[in-house]
């Protein structure tokens, strides 16, 4: 948990950046990644140093040059310097020599995302200031280094291009911990941003498995072979590995591809977990978009096109928590009603969970849902869990102010996590009810529509009426009373 000591250091960081002339959030960001990949860089040195001076050995891996020049590009020597020394050395040595890393497993991912790096920090003044609050800054304990970057990440304020934006970190949490991953489990995110998913997959894993920390097996396909997240924005891709770096998970998968665009040669049917909220830019053309995914769905569509494409990457048995706009739920073209027959019939629909249209405010004010579903490709859906989440912590205008969660009322989540925990209670619940299970024979004859509203029954409210007569009697008394202070003010007035 990030303290208030901690959040006033990093503030201070972020407002450095802002009065030094860097306003642009993602700017900001990309530059406080990379201070922290040339830190992590030089604690890996250290390490290595630790253990050859332990043994009497040379260093077998060292990540920087053994030289004088070598030296100089450790973030515990440069951070000495003179403002004008580190800016000169930091700008023409240091960076050219991250583009330029090949290294070991331990940072490959890493170093892979950093050759596109910009030095972008303008005066030797604002580097030395910012580099002695990055030093400031706690990055020992896991826990705490993830929290950090975490909120320097809620500082992105702005909406990307393409529809992109942050997913609220309690969203993702009640996502991840609904479908419940597993230490065997492969998990992808084909538009993976700042990798939130993966991250929340991670703590998730880390919490529930404490094996994980101790069987070999486990701990080498947990940092290896686990996380894979895409995305074709370069700048997103080196902060989603920075992002997996700080959460403990030391060489994820995060590489560049346009999901929707590339055929999955290689890549279908290949994971066994898939957590995603894909930007939903619009359409595409046709001659653009990959052919194994049109098979599935003939839509230009990217909201249908990325369902499809979840179905691609999945392997039998294979699950899925994804978020997609509400038109997925009850779009009436011929490539909607064909998806989600093809999600109810062909596959495993397990659950649709309506959230209110604030949840990604200020962002976006879109209606969306949750989806939760099993690729089965030999159908199996019977009952689909549907809830209507109404609230879930937050104010649902721009200003997402949090609420007191112990409530029900302010906070859905919490019994959303329980009735999916105990969905055999579900059958008890009737359809006035803000959660309830719908037969698939239902969903068959309602064209598959999807949305909470369309198996939900209102309560008529009982209204009594009292009779003509006794409403003539009740004016014609009104009416008397009338009469009698009109006379008693004409005498008033004699």
């Amino acid at each position: 948990m990030i303290t208030g000591e901690l959040k006033s250091k990093v503030d201070g960081l972020w407002n450095a950046f802002w009065s030094g002339g860097i306003s642009n959030p993602l700017e900001v960001i990309e530059q406080i990644t990379y201070l922290l990949f040339i830190r992590r860089l030089d604690d890996l040195h250290t390490l290595q140093e630790k253990k050859s001076n332990r043994l009497g050995t040379k260093i077998e891996n060292p990540v920087f040059p053994l030289t004088k020049e070598g030296e100089k590009l450790r973030w515990s020597r440069f951070k000495n310097f003179s403002p004008q020394e580190m800016f000169d050395v930091v700008s023409t040595k240091v960076f050219p020599f991250i583009k330029d890393l090949r290294g070991g497993v331990e940072h490959s991912t890493y170093s892979q995302h950093m050759k596109d790096a910009r030095f972008t920090i303008p005066t030797p003044g604002l580097l030395a200031r910012v580099v002695e609050l990055v030093d400031d800054i706690p990055m020992d304990d896991r826990d705490t280094k993830g929290d950090v970057y975490e909120y320097m990440l809620g500082k992105i304020a702005t909406a990307g291009q393409n529809g992109q934006f942050r997913t609220p970190r309690h969203i993702i949490k009640m996502m991840v911990d609904l479908i419940a991953p597993k230490p065997t489990d492969l998990i992808c995110d084909p538009a993976c941003g700042t990798a939130g998913f993966l991250v929340a997959a991670s703590e998730h894993l880390h919490e529930s498995y404490p094996e994980l920390r101790t069987d070999q097996k486990l701990m080498a396909h947990f940092h290896e072979r686990m996380f894979n997240g895409f995305d074709f924005d370069n700048t997103m891709l080196r902060i989603a590995s920075m992002n997996m770096l700080l959460h403990g998970v030391e060489n994820p998968n995060i590489s560049y591809k346009d999901s929707l665009c590339e055929d999955h040669a290689g890549e279908e049917e290949r994971y066994t977990l898939i957590l995603a909220n894909p930007p939903f830019a619009g359409s595409l053309d046709y001659e653009s978009c990959a052919a194994d995914l049109l098979r599935i769905v003939k839509t230009k569509k990217t909201e249908l096109l990325f369902v499809a494409l979840f179905l691609r990457l999945l392997k039998p048995g294979g699950r899925a928590a994804v978020i997609v706009p509400d038109g997925v739920l009850f779009g009436s073209t011929r490539a909607h009603i064909d998806l989600r027959k093809t999600l109810v019939e062909q596959h495993k629909l397990d659950a649709v969970i309506s959230m209110p249209s604030g949840v990604f405010k200020p962002y976006s004010g879109v209606s969306t849902a949750v989806l939760l579903f099993t690729k089965t490709d030999a159908g199996g859906t019977r009952n689909v869990f549907f809830y209507d989440m109404q609230a879930d912590g937050y104010s649902l205008d721009d200003k997402r102010i949090a609420l007191d969660s112990s409530s029900p009322t302010n906070n859905n989540i919490p019994d959303i996590l329980m009735r999916w925990k105990h969905l055999d209670l579900e059958s008890r619940r009737t359809r006035l009810d803000q959660s309830f299970l719908v037969d698939v024979e239902e969903i068959r004859q309602n064209a598959y529509d999807l949305t909470f509203s369309k198996y939900k029954e209102i309560a008529a409210e009982q209204i009594s009426h009292r009779s003509p007569s006794e409403l003539i009697a009740e004016l014609r008394t009104i009416q008397a009373d009338i009469g009698n202070g009109l006379q008693t003010l004409e005498k008033l007035l004699r």
